[in-house]
């Protein structure tokens, strides 16, 4: 079970999104048309209040917009309803959050082994062996059996990825995942982005930390809900 995407996969165009406030009407985002391929590691980043989440949360078919289209590996995601639009999210896009999520009576394999689950996307006596082989890839097998309370901010944000990747989704998106580590662990944390989109995976992230910005092969500046800035690095950080 593998996706591939290929390059500009993800299409937004005129995508505008609004909410009722008290004072009126409040837009979150205005007229963004951006185009986002596959393979590299793209930055969503801005001001607080500048429309980072609600843009990540629309490609990822978590919000629908309030006006334009989005195109995700050839799907009009905006078009389908809530009870496809589950099963779509499940089988192709990893969520992970800022505050990991992981469910605290559950033990870090099992942690990851939810999606699958979820998805019933692999036989169900594949899915701990699939659990272990994606904790190795984020180094951190060796935690398997062990509850999330036990480990570090940045181990249990690698079991989250882990997590991510448990359908072999085509897309990540991540949500200021490293605003609650260290430099060094959000640093591993970017490479680990970095890797994973070098072998194919799109992966988008909201992230203030623009020190990072060695690892992203494709930036997006927003302000005020607009596109200030959308640039493709030409060298990108590596192992």
């Amino acid at each position: 079970m593998s996706h591939q995407l290929n390059e500009s996969v993800i299409e937004l165009r005129h995508v505008t999104k609004s909410f009722a406030v008290a004072a009126g009407e409040f837009h979150a985002l205005k007229d963004i048309t951006l185009r986002i391929g596959g393979n590299r590691l793209t930055a969503i980043t801005g001001k607080s209040g500048s429309g980072k989440s609600t843009l990540l949360h629309i490609i990822a078919g978590i919000d629908k917009p309030s006006a334009g289209t989005v195109t995700v590996n050839g799907v009009r995601v905006d078009k389908l309803p809530e009870t496809i639009l589950a099963s779509w999210r499940g089988k192709n896009v990893g969520v992970v959050f800022q505050f990991f999520q992981l469910l605290p009576t559950l033990n870090v394999a099992e942690n990851v082994m939810l999606p699958m689950d979820f998805c019933n996307s692999y036989p169900r006596k594949d899915r701990k062996a699939r659990a272990l082989e994606l904790l190795d890839r984020v180094n951190i097998k060796e935690q398997a059996e062990k509850f999330p309370s036990e480990l570090s901010g940045g181990q249990q944000q690698r079991v989250a990825i882990a997590r991510a990747l448990a359908n072999d989704p085509p897309l990540i998106v991540a949500d200021e995942p490293t605003g609650n580590l260290d430099s060094q662990s959000a640093a591993s944390i970017f490479q680990l982005f970095a890797d994973l989109a070098k072998n194919g995976k799109s992966v988008i992230v909201v992230t203030h930390e623009k020190e990072f910005s060695s690892y992203f092969g494709h930036s997006v500046d927003l302000a005020d809900g607009s596109i200030a800035r959308s640039e493709y690095s030409p060298t990108l950080r590596s192992k």
